[in-house]
């Protein structure tokens, strides 16, 4: 019997793919069309079987199956190419997958040289049924990322990004990680520090490159890259890695859909790579403002600019102070200073309000480059993103108590409770009962499930006074697993029939420390409602506010 379900194999497979440069597919299809040998650890394998000095003990679980599974694909591949195969020859570019013809030598199997000790020997298997289970796998890939059916573009825009890298790498982390990745799918190693080794950068301490010399030598790697591009499964791979990294992207094919939708020439790099060093800069605005006149000016016309006002007299004018009445009190000095202190309270609430504020926008973005430009008193926007992207730099390695370090967020003031919840005003950090334990984010899973009307609003309130109650009794908090359940969240829940969950009257939760035994029979005497146990989770226990008295165990 299988004991993993069909997402945790696919992350083995990713796993293995992102390794060795496979396209993590075939290592699905395998699995599909071998379903053996059977394992030790009650799963089928995809075909391996242990040769020359590889031990059945060594490949005798899914992990260790799929991991010579990938090993032995990049020798099959390696060896197809020293006999002369071609990029053409192992991969379709035209759909983007392995061709027909190097299936059909990977359904032939396998059996590596005796001097490879990573691979081991891959069975043969029916080559339709090979092509069909990996294509089913590229759709359900393909499908989610939305990818078109020719992906002859991809290789060209591939090569469009990279040869665009070299005067855009900013020395940030996450770019030289996707550098050293790139090197590493495309040299065929399997650590970071076997790319070092490869690109003969000297090490500082600990394995630690020297980062002045890794920089050039991966800049020199890129440059070599786009000319030696030979269309070879790995080279794109590492490729399509790099940009995957570099991007800052989720998947593999959400590069590839990237890269088709995006032009590779004006996004190489893109300017959300300063946005959290303009996060942190305007955190710190509040506690740095002290209403000195360069800082007002840079200020107001980061406003301006966030607002897209057409002056700066219009922007005071919309911080709430009158320009015509600076102009003519231009002599009274305590006026002035009356209105400076106005704009400094308007302009610091500004300040505050921007990081949740913040929507990424292009307006937005430049509206606070302007504000940094000013503020530090910069020559030019160059200097300017230069001045950020150090910012990034130290905010990427800063301790946590650094001042360097990301500023801590700041949690907006909670507005006044209103005098009655309803659909329309709940807040999620607040109680739903005054001066109680249970507030709206429980009910309503972090305001995944807000209640659609009245009646459901009224119910959740009346549960959390009750259940109020209930945690006193016990002394000790209910962390809260589940509360409302709107309709068709409920039909999905087996034995829901009569679930009071979808009422809003009904919670499931746990005490720490206390069995579900425990908090049954301290609430069972006094409980208004109905109160379950669940014997396959013996912590949780289940209340509800419907009236009369029920007892259960399931």
């Amino acid at each position: 019997m299988s004991t993993l379900a069909p997402d945790q194999r696919n992350d083995y497979y990713l796993i293995e793919g992102s390794r060795t440069g496979i396209h993590k597919p075939i290592l699905a299809a395998l699995y599909a069309v071998h379903s053996q040998p059977q394992l030790t650890d009650g799963e089928t394998g995809l075909g391996i079987a242990p040769v020359h000095q590889i031990e059945m003990a060594a490949v005798d679980t899914f992990a260790a199956q799929v991991q010579y599974a990938a090993n032995t694909l990049r020798s099959l591949t390696n060896g197809l190419i020293e006999q002369g195969w071609s990029g053409a020859d192992l991969w379709d570019a035209s759909v983007g997958r392995y061709s027909d013809r190097f299936l059909q030598a990977v359904a032939k199997g396998f059996t590596p040289a005796a001097g490879d000790p990573e691979a081991a020997q891959l069975e043969p298997s029916d080559p339709a049924a090979l092509l069909q289970a990996y294509l089913d796998d590229i759709s359900i890939d393909y499908g989610g990322a939305k990818l078109p059916q020719n992906l002859a573009k991809l290789a060209p825009a591939l090569l469009a990004f990279t040869e665009r890298l070299p005067p855009n790498y900013s020395r940030l982390d996450f770019q030289r990680q996707a550098l050293v990745e790139a090197v590493r799918l495309w040299r065929q190693l399997d650590t970071a520090e076997a790319a070092y080794d490869a690109l003969e950068v000297p090490a500082v301490v600990d394995q630690v490159p020297d980062e002045a010399a890794l920089d050039n030598a991966l800049v020199a790697f890129v440059q070599s890259a786009v000319r030696y591009y030979a269309g070879y499964p790995y080279q794109r791979e590492a490729l399509i890695r790099l940009v995957q990294i570099w991007r800052q992207l989720d998947t593999r094919e959400g590069a590839i859909a990237w890269l088709l939708t995006s032009d590779p020439f004006a996004h190489e790099t893109s300017l959300e790579i300063v946005d959290p060093a303009l996060i942190a800069f305007v955190q710190k605005i509040p506690g740095a403002y002290g209403g000195q006149g360069d800082r007002r000016f840079a200020l107001t016309e980061g406003y301006r600019r966030w607002f897209g006002l057409d002056s700066r007299a219009a922007a005071i004018q919309h911080l709430g102070v009158n320009p015509e009445d600076l102009a003519q009190n231009a002599e009274d000095q305590a006026a002035l200073a009356a209105a400076a202190r106005t704009l400094d309270l308007a302009l610091v609430e500004f300040a505050a309000h921007l990081p949740t504020a913040y929507r990424q926008t292009e307006q937005q973005r430049e509206a606070l480059i302007r504000l940094v430009q000013i503020w530090r008193q910069l020559e030019g926007r160059i200097p300017t993103l230069q001045s950020l992207l150090e910012d990034v730099r130290r905010l990427e390695r800063a301790a946590p108590s650094s001042p360097e370090a990301m500023p801590a967020p700041v949690p907006a003031i909670a507005p006044a409770r209103p005098p009655r919840w309803t659909p329309h005003n709940l807040q999620l950090d607040a109680s739903i009962v005054a001066n109680g334990s249970f507030t709206w984010a429980e009910a309503t899973g972090g305001g995944v499930r807000m209640p659609p009307d009245q009646a459901t609003v009224d119910a959740i309130v009346r549960m959390a006074a009750l259940a109020q109650q209930a945690r006193d009794r016990i002394g000790r908090p209910f962390l809260v697993t589940n509360w409302y359940r709107p309709a068709d969240a409920d039909r999905r829940v087996k034995e829901a029939a009569e679930s009071r969950h979808i009422v809003g009257d009904a919670i499931d939760f746990y005490c720490v420390g206390l069995t579900g035994n425990q908090v049954y029979w301290a609430l069972d005497p006094w409980w208004p409602g109905g109160l379950g146990r669940y014997g396959k989770f013996p912590a949780l226990v289940h209340l509800d506010a419907r009236g009369v008295k029920a007892r259960w165990m399931r």
